[in-house]
């Protein structure tokens, strides 16, 4: 297999994800994200974390991010079992 192959396999598969919103998610929509754990941090984030099936489904999370109409602070693909997105080096 080729490097970009592999690569372009990669964009499918499935992953753990943090996604950081600013502000609390009222606790209405804790459905919405069914699968996800939400953490209300205590600088006033909100922390979406979780498995995400494939870019498809992690596209339609931020589609319903958008229609909250909370700004997006990050995305971020982490290993499973990685505590928090601020463990890792960028």
């Amino acid at each position: 297999m080729s490097e970009t192959d592999a690569s372009t396999e990669d964009r499918y598969r499935s992953g753990h994800y943090e996604i950081r919103l600013k502000g609390h998610l009222a606790e209405r929509w804790v459905n919405w994200f069914g699968g996800l754990t939400i953490s209300l941090e205590d600088n006033g984030d909100t922390l979406l974390a979780g498995p995400v099936v494939d870019q498809a489904a992690l596209h339609g999370l931020l589609k319903k991010v958008r229609d909250l109409g909370m700004p997006l602070i990050s995305v971020i693909r982490v290993k499973p079992g990685q505590a928090d997105a601020s463990d890792v080096t960028q």
